[in-house]
């Protein structure tokens, strides 16, 4: 009985066996491989090292220049009256100052104010500022120029002749910096009126202003 048995359980195992066997004997299968499909692959195009532009630079250079300001007239110049047929003008006549006098813009002015009083030489033009009218002084300081006279300047003539006269001694006195307002006194009273016809005269004055106001 018991060899029976263990006859049994023998062919039991045989019978196994085989399945286990043919198990192991089986094709191996290939690990599984990606399909082309499945492979990653870049979507954008690879970005370039940025390089330095070959435009020019809108920030300027080192040796561009600032440009350069508004130039004034750096010589003194004396103020005539020169008549045309339809009208009197101020005509500038550029004085000669000598080599060795002061180069100041002061020291010009006076030159240029001393010979405006003498009067012209030339009979091409003429003057209205009265030949007895002295210089009092001129300064120049940092509002302006200021020019004294003597009483004789509010002498005589109409308003023509008081208008010329008062841009001659305007435009005279701003010949080096023609932005420069000018102050104009009498025997060191400031000029409000000027003539018996009442010229008003606004203090300081520029040639801007003279030339709104007055007509030659």
């Amino acid at each position: 009985m018991k060899s029976r048995m263990v006859g049994m359980l023998f062919s039991i195992i045989l019978i196994s066996v085989p399945f286990g066997l043919g198990g192991c004997n089986t094709t191996k299968t290939a690990p599984p491989t990606e399909s082309p499909s499945a492979a990653v692959t870049p979507t954008g195009t690879p970005t370039e090292t940025p390089t330095p532009s070959d435009s020019p630079s809108l920030t300027p250079s080192p040796s561009t220049k600032p440009p350069l300001p508004p130039q004034t007239n750096q010589k003194p110049q004396v103020y005539w009256l020169a008549a045309s047929q339809t009208k009197v003008a101020l005509t500038p006549v550029e004085i000669k100052i000598p080599s060795t006098s002061d180069k100041t813009a002061q020291a010009q002015l006076t030159a240029a104010m001393e010979q405006l009083l003498k009067g012209p030489t030339d009979k091409a033009v003429t003057s209205t500022v009265p030949a007895e009218t002295k210089l009092n002084s001129i300064e120049v300081q940092k509002d302006g120029v200021h020019v004294d006279l003597s009483k004789s300047f509010t002498s005589g003539g109409g308003s023509k002749s008081m208008q010329g006269r008062l841009g001659q001694v305007i435009y005279t006195a701003s010949s080096i910096n023609p932005t420069d307002p000018v102050w104009i006194s009498v025997d060191g009273a400031p000029l409000k009126v000027l003539g018996g016809e009442g010229l008003e005269v606004s203090q300081p004055m520029t040639r801007e202003e003279f030339a709104k106001n007055f007509s030659l």
